[in-house]
């Protein structure tokens, strides 16, 4: 166990990040080549040894916390690495890309500092890797079934590595060029390097998962949907939530103005070396990013690289205080004060937050030969959202990048057609709660990931795809062995009760 008293004695310390001028010069992660494991088994042995560890209700996962704690309280990475592998397939993702909603529900946060449970998480991984823990587990037996998994992102990929372990032939058809999905070319460099992901796949094709990239089910360049399914026992739909959000008003056909992800994808394809400077560049241009969450924030990083002379993100919602409110009591994730490291970047550099807090696009303006020169914005009701009559201004801008999140998967091109497949009330694919996909024309396909559940956290889509999986195999067998986290309808917790355990 951990130190019966060491969460009196010992602060929270989180792991430093290099200094904001170095890692701007580069594409590294913010931590990497540091010596992290004494403040690491420090920091673990804060973990109180609850009798109710409610850190489990933040984590849909269902990661076994408090004892991956212990062992890397004591240096034990062997046991810390197999315990985190329990219930996560891929913790080297989660412990840099997750929000941590574990801490946030950690019993030391009703009063205190919680354990930093995301960086304890990410150097177990990590030191496991060195000492050579990361090692195929091919299945013993093959069921001779054969799955098709559409989508290899966090979700595809676990629903693959799971079946494929439970004796399944598993083949991965993903359209991109390269496998990852979201991870390899929206996710930033500097967040997480794609030698990680480089590393899982290498890994799952040791113990037998196939993989095929330019494979467009359903669309114009590839397979049919229906003609997958006819030629599989089962199929898993985990194409994500692809869907952007618009921003309609005066303007936006203007030159200059992006969708996030794109822009992301070009940056990602620089890194990757398909380009040699970005066809889509912040360099030397006034940066306006429009939307407030993480996909903002990852923008925001990758403009201070390319060398942007300025950056303002601009978020619609009021700025959050800096403690729980009444209506967000714990151990529920509250909207509180965050800072990125991006957006500890723009303060190192501007000497201020980035952040424009309550404020909306009204329009944009053009010079004459049709490109973007300005944004007219307003500050907003907090509630209502409405215009607040005399606070609207001018900012210039050479770069618009728009990040207003996801409203479900892609609707062009024929693979919802082709499957038979209907649409929820939040037009997201729609299943039951064991992942079946609703109005199917046959019978064995099922919905994975942000493709059923809307946009979400990374840790939710393996949570997904671990589960689905396990809905997969006793389709196939009649039975199963494989763990099921989460059912397809389960929500996080909120204040009003509901549990991820029930709608």
């Amino acid at each position: 166990m951990t130190d019966p008293f060491g969460f009196l004695r010992i602060p929270r310390e989180a792991l430093p990040a290099r200094p904001v001028e170095e890692r701007l010069g580069d594409w590294h992660e913010v931590h990497e080549g540091q010596v992290l494991l004494p403040l690491v088994s420090r920091q673990a042995d804060r973990c109180m040894d609850c009798g109710i560890p409610f850190c489990h209700t933040g984590c849909p996962l269902g990661n076994l916390i408090p004892e991956w704690n212990a062992f890397a309280a004591h240096g034990d990475w062997r046991a810390a690495y197999e315990r985190l592998h329990a219930t996560n397939n891929f913790p080297e993702v989660t412990g840099r890309l997750c929000p941590a909603p574990c801490e946030d529900a950690c019993v030391l946060a009703i009063n205190a500092d919680p354990v930093t449970i995301k960086n304890v998480e990410q150097v177990i991984a990590d030191e496991g890797l060195r000492l050579g823990y990361l090692t195929p587990r091919p299945p013993e037996r093959r069921s001779g079934r054969t799955v098709a998994v559409i989508g290899s992102g966090p979700a595809g990929l676990a629903a693959a590595q799971q079946l494929t372990r439970a004796g399944h032939r598993v083949t991965v058809h993903e359209r991109a060029d390269r496998l990852g999905g979201l991870l390899r070319y929206g996710i930033p460099e500097f967040k997480m390097e794609k030698v990680h992901l480089a590393r899982r796949i290498e890994q799952m094709q040791a113990e037998g998962t196939v993989f095929v990239t330019g494979a467009d089910i359903g669309g114009a360049t590839g397979a049919g949907a229906d003609e997958l399914r006819s030629g599989c026992d089962a199929l898993v739909v985990a194409i994500g939530a692809g869907e952007r959000r618009e921003l309609p008003v005066p303007g936006r056909s203007l030159h200059g103005i992006h969708q996030a992800m794109d822009y992301l994808t070009c940056a990602n394809r620089v890194r990757e070396g398909d380009y040699a400077v970005s066809p889509v560049t912040a360099e030397g241009r006034h940066v306006v990013i429009v939307g407030g969450g993480d996909t903002g924030s990852d923008c925001l990083g990758t403009a201070l690289r390319q060398g942007a002379i300025s950056v303002l993100q601009l978020d619609i919602n009021p700025e959050p205080g800096a403690a729980r409110t009444d209506g967000e009591p714990w151990p529920v994730y509250p909207r509180t004060y965050r800072i990125s490291h991006a957006h500890e970047e723009a303060r190192g550099r501007e000497g201020r937050d980035p952040r424009l807090f309550g404020r909306a696009t009204l329009r944009f303006e053009g010079d004459a030969s049709g490109r973007v020169r300005a944004l007219r914005l307003t500050s907003v009701e907090p509630v209502a959202r409405s215009p607040v009559p005399g606070t609207e201004h001018v900012i210039p801008v050479g770069l618009v990048l728009l990040a207003l999140g996801f409203s479900g998967p892609e609707r062009a091109g024929g693979l919802g057609d082709q499957l038979g497949l209907e649409l929820d009330e939040r037009g997201n694919f729609a299943r039951d709660a064991g992942f079946a996909a609703g109005g199917g024309r046959a019978p064995g396909v099922f919905v994975a990931g942000d493709a059923g559940r809307g946009q979400s956290l990374v840790v939710w889509a393996i949570a997904e795809g671990r589960a689905a999986a396990a809905a997969v195999d006793r389709y196939l067998t009649g039975s199963t062995c494989l763990p099921a986290p989460i059912a397809a309808h389960d929500r996080p917790m909120t204040a009003l009760g509901r549990m991820r355990y029930g709608a």
